[in-house]
């Protein structure tokens, strides 16, 4: 298996150009709302109900943007990133955006397929020789094991058949599987020695397999997966905000976590290593910071099937696989009639495909509106008062039938 790694100068570099990179604000081109079919009046709602939710200390603050047939109709802010400097919230302002790193190392992943670098049908120990000796557990979380029935493929780890477990699970906490403190190859021996919950491709359960996804794109591209990232679909598609941890001349943006108690909202913490700080583990299911513009750029480059401002990432018809339900009706039927793509998205029965993340952050994307929405809060728990769908709904409500 070849080392990958990356010069110290080469990361200086990259450091230093996103430092002086300025940020796309208005990351499509402004069109009037009324002219991409919303009722303006509305779309105002949705602004009003972000600050009430500012104003009864059910959050921080919130950013929000929603694109139209390739245009921006909306993008607002409301509320504070810090509520203790009282810095308001921008549209520029930084998200730790968790799972929505998802669909990021997904479409990276799918790249390096077209151009033949692997099948979906791989063994996944090809690539990773360590995964052929993993174990499943007989029952429960504990106990006795047995060897899988089957090997883990690649498609499975992107479905999340694998038989992974998720990071925030006991089992993976007391066995510390995942701290961003340790290195990509050293996270693949932590979660390689901790037994399956169950046979590969046998039931839906949401994972860090994307994260293992993540350090075969090193392994495919022969460059660190944040190089990679970089060079091949964030700068192509301008998402310049969008990295694995924040310099210090973007620090001034970068919204703080606060988590609901009794007393009101209190700074939480999520990490030992802060997303201040350059991580040992560069993720590919949690790690990345954005912006709701920047998301926006990918969101709409997956609703374009592949393509944005002439350029193209992906073959329409990847992106078409990428975006449809992947599972079995068996495991549908399980999850209440929701899909999963490729793309690492929850696909629903009329098609409109998204995810969401931790800390607050969600998109949606809905192919027959030929629109985007995405909206990012620093909340934990991430959806106080159904605060998601409340605001999916006002932004689909004033759309003018």
């Amino acid at each position: 298996m070849r080392n990958v790694f990356v010069p110290i100068a080469i990361v200086l570099l990259l450091t230093a150009a996103r430092a002086q990179t300025p940020p796309a604000v208005d990351a499509l081109p402004r069109a009037a709302p009324a002219s991409l079919g919303f009722a303006p009046e509305r779309l105002r709602l949705a602004t009003e109900m972000l600050s009430k939710f500012v104003a009864d200390g059910k959050i921080a603050g919130a950013v929000g943007g929603v694109a139209r047939k390739g245009r921006l109709a909306y993008l607002e802010a409301a509320g504070f990133q810090d509520l203790e400097s009282r810095a308001p919230m921008t549209p520029r302002s930084l998200f730790r955006i968790y799972s929505m790193t998802k669909p990021v190392t997904a479409v990276a992943a799918m790249m390096l397929q077209e151009e033949g670098k692997f099948a979906l049908t791989d063994p996944v120990s090809k690539y990773l020789p360590e995964l052929s000796r993993v174990t499943v557990f007989v029952s429960g979380e504990s106990g006795p094991t047995r060897p899988a029935a089957r090997e883990i493929t690649v498609e499975d780890l992107l479905l999340h058949t694998s038989g992974f477990n998720h990071r925030t699970s006991h089992l993976y906490e007391r066995a510390e599987v995942r701290s961003r403190a340790i290195t990509l190859p050293k996270f693949i021996e932590n979660i390689t020695r901790v037994p399956l919950m169950e046979d590969p491709h046998t039931r839906f359960r949401y994972s860090e397999a994307t994260t293992i996804v993540g350090r075969l794109v090193e392994i495919w591209s022969g460059k660190p997966f944040e190089v990679f990232l970089e060079e091949r679909l964030l700068r192509p598609l301008k998402m310049a905000d969008t990295t694995f941890w924040v310099e210090r001349e973007r620090q001034g943006r970068l919204t703080r976590v606060y988590q609901t108690t009794p007393n009101g909202l209190t700074p939480r913490e999520l990490e030992s290593v802060p997303f201040t700080e350059k991580p040992a583990l560069i993720e590919g299911a949690v790690g990345l910071v954005s912006t709701v513009p920047d998301y926006l750029r990918f969101s709409q480059m997956l609703l374009n099937k592949g393509e944005l401002d002439g350029v193209r990432v992906l073959k329409a018809a990847t992106v078409e696989k990428m975006t449809a339900n992947g599972l079995p009706p068996a495991m549908v039927q399980v999850r209440a009639g929701t899909g999963w793509g490729l793309a690492n998205v929850n696909v629903a029965p009329d098609g409109e495909y998204g995810w969401d993340g931790t800390a607050g952050t969600i998109f949606w994307v809905d192919p027959a509106k030929e629109m985007a929405i995405v909206l990012m809060t620093q909340i934990v728990p991430p959806n106080p008062d159904g605060i998601r769908q409340r605001f999916k709904t006002l932004v689909k409500e004033s759309v003018v039938p």
